[in-house]
């Protein structure tokens, strides 16, 4: 529904691998248009040229590297997508996406308890990804973290028709077909269809992916227009290596973890999803707007869990299988007060429904093959927020904004598989409501520097995979109660000279109820509320054209993410003992990208980027980590126009260096298979046509 929550542009490196500052009229963190320099928000936009000379864009982790405030960690899994965190928050996910919500235009990616995919994401048809991070994400709902918000690109103005490929080792291999035509401003169609496989770096990590991304857009009369987007993946096989315990990872790095292969640990999805948003003018000063959207996912998730463990009466078994129906609503007000020729009151409002209906099985999974039934459920999660924001100009120089958001989301499940006495009925509901105000001011000092402060309340709910289990019980968790977070954020943009750009945030983050990893047995993992934590930080971003042909882009995050609070995780003979001032594992205390780019004349560009992980804490405890790692990246390209078509080439060689490294973990993994190695020296090469029909 929601258009971005945007502010900062700063589009760098593309296929001609510019690195420019840019100041366009956005769609803004106070849901009306604005210059990005002006939006008093720490939001950073990731542009379509970007998108191109990052990789065969296949991964978010391709190009979002470069933002601050934000780690994407490629697991090398295609089974378990991506480690994605925003301020530590999300870091502790073992698959999907959760504390941070994902946004496709304007329709959600994130399920109403808050996970998510990022393998759902087009990214060859994306025009721009913005991450929002800070207090102004909670007016989005479930998400402690921040935003992250894809758009698919504009549509072209001439009928046109692109041709795409990509390869890389390790049978790594993308197609692509595009069309896209316009019909007029703000009507157009953009269609989209690809193809990625792999036979994996490592053993067993085989995958295969296709998808398709369109979107339609038209008039409906002068004041209104409406878009219509469809969105499918189809991922047949995606074997999952699993984690290698420190010893084995030194040892091979390219070897699956023997329960891998010896259970056949593999996953296949299937999802489909349909929207549409439409945007009405009801006056000079007041739009409305409105989404639905509905969609399906099938899974079939063989796990790797041994065949005794799944032997116990109260065990859900080894293959999980599920088929998911999701549908959700929104509409939006907002409305425009004129106070005088420089002053404005943008008031905004608006509700959101969203539910999840899912229909889940379990089987033992013996040798890979499936066999009995051990679980059988109908799960329910819905949420009904509804949020207000108004945006009052003090004065020409002084912008206020307060906000609210009220949520209320609730479970539900529905136990279809009883074997008394052992195996009782565990159908359970139960909700988490909360209501979290924002509040922020913005000071424009100069033409060239603006200053801004926000400061608010989130929270997060468990996800219904957090809540599925109990200790030493069956049924759902009802102890475990949603964190509660305080959000406060200091910044600044400066534009240093002309071409020239800063941007600095600071922030200071305290959760209550943070929610950890309580036990980990027989394939079963239970969670626990741990107390407080703390995440403070520095974030600081710089773009600039150094000479005519030189420009550069560095963007550095600086976290410090700790247990504020003692806590015991486990039970007897088990219990570990987690003390205060230990570090939220999975989170850099230090993540660094740099950028030169030369180009010495129009279609042909070279540059050269360092990019620096810190260190990585495995579990709760500290008991290891992977050690920060620095690598080099090189890339070149070229374009030209020959016979009516636009050619360009894309070459990359990453890791250049040839580095060992650990690219990520998986927390508090009970095997201590936490370590997810990275590829070494690889190269791409992608190759594009374009042609105006």
């Amino acid at each position: 529904m929601r258009r971005a929550a945007s502010a900062l542009l700063v589009a760098a490196a593309g296929v001609q691998a510019q690195v420019v500052v840019l100041d366009p009229v956005v769609v803004s963190a106070q849901r009306g248009e604005q210059k990005a320099f002006d939006s008093p928000a720490a939001i950073t936009a990731v542009t379509r040229d970007t998108i191109e000379s990052a990789g065969p864009q296949v991964n978010l982790s391709e190009s979002l590297n470069r933002v601050p405030g934000i780690s994407v960690l490629n697991r090398q899994n295609y089974a378990q997508d991506l480690q994605l965190s925003i301020r530590g928050f999300g870091a502790r996910s073992t698959f999907g996406i959760r504390g941070v919500r994902v946004i496709v235009d304007g329709i959600p990616a994130t399920m109403p308890d808050g996970q998510g995919q990022a393998s759902t994401v087009v990214l060859s048809s994306a025009g721009r990804i913005e991450v929002l991070r800070g207090p102004l994400a909670q007016l989005y709902g479930n998400a402690a973290g921040g935003v992250v918000q894809v758009f698919t690109e504009d549509d072209a103005e001439r009928p046109t028709a692109t041709l795409s490929g990509a390869a890389g080792p390790y049978g790594q291999r993308k197609i692509g077909a595009k069309f896209s035509r316009s019909a007029g401003e703000g009507e157009g169609l953009t269609v989209d269809v690809s193809h990625f496989r792999t036979d994996g770096y490592r053993e067993h990590s085989e995958a295969e992916r296709g998808q398709l991304n369109a979107r339609w857009r038209t008039r409906l009369g002068e004041a209104t227009r409406l878009s219509v987007v469809l969105n499918a993946i189809d991922q047949p096989v995606s074997q999952d290596p699993l984690g290698l315990t420190r010893a084995l990872w030194e040892a091979d790095p390219r070897r699956a973890a023997a329960a891998a292969t010896a259970q056949d640990a593999r996953k296949s999805v299937r999802q489909q999803q349909l929207g549409s948003v439409v945007e009405h003018r009801l006056g000079e000063d007041t739009t409305l707007t409105a989404r639905a959207y509905v969609g399906g996912r099938d899974l079939d998730n063989a796990l790797s869990t041994p065949l005794a463990a799944q032997q116990a009466p109260t065990s859900s078994g080894g293959i999980v299988e599920f088929a998911r129906v999701y549908a959700g609503a929104a509409a939006q007000v907002s409305h425009r007060i004129r106070l005088d020729a420089q002053r404005t009151l943008q008031l905004t409002a608006g509700v959101e429904l969203d539910r999840m209906r899912e229909d889940r099985q379990g089987y033992i999974n013996d040798g890979g093959q499936r066999g009995d039934l051990k679980r059988n459920e109908l799960n329910t999660v819905r949420n009904r927020d509804v949020f207000a924001q108004a945006a009052w100009d003090v004065d020409p120089r002084w912008t206020l904004t307060l906000g609210a958001r009220a949520s209320r989301v609730s479970f539900r499940s529905q136990d279809r598989f009883i074997v008394l006495p052992d195996n009782p009925d565990d159908s359970g509901s139960l909700a988490y409501s909360a209501t979290n105000p924002v509040a922020g001011i913005a000071w424009r000092v100069t033409s060239d520097l603006n200053l801004y402060a926000n400061a608010g309340r989130g929270f997060e709910t468990p996800t219904f995979t957090e809540l599925s289990y109990r200790p030493a019980a069956t049924g759902l968790n009802t102890d475990l109660r949603a964190s509660r977070s305080r959000h406060s954020e200091l910044g600044a943009k400066w534009r240093v000279a002309d071409a020239h750009r800063v941007d600095v945030a600071l922030f200071d983050i305290e959760t209550h109820d943070e929610i950890v990893v309580d036990t980990n047995a027989g394939g079963r993992s239970t969670f626990k509320n741990a107390g407080r934590t703390s995440r403070r930080g520095v974030e600081l971003a710089y773009a600039g054209r150094m000479a005519a042909t030189w420009r550069t882009h560095w963007s550095l995050t600086a976290l410090r993410a700790r247990f504020v609070d003692e806590f015991v995780s486990g039970s007897g003979a088990s219990a570990v003992t987690v003390p205060a001032g230990n570090r939220l594992p999975g989170t850099p205390e230090r993540s660094l990208f740099a950028e030169l780019v030369w180009m010495p004349r129009p279609g042909l560009h070279a540059a050269v980027e360092v990019v620096h992980t810190g260190k990585l804490f495995v579990n709760d405890a500290n008991e290891d980590a992977a050690p920060a790692a620095t690598v080099l990246n090189l890339r070149g390209g070229a374009s030209r126009d020959v016979g009516g078509w636009t050619l360009a080439a894309l070459l990359r060689l990453d890791n250049a260096g040839d580095k060992r490294y650990a690219g990520s973990v998986i927390v508090n993994e009970a095997n201590k298979r936490f370590f997810e190695p990275a590829l070494p020296r690889n190269w791409t090469l992608a190759l594009t046509a374009k042609r105006a029909l």
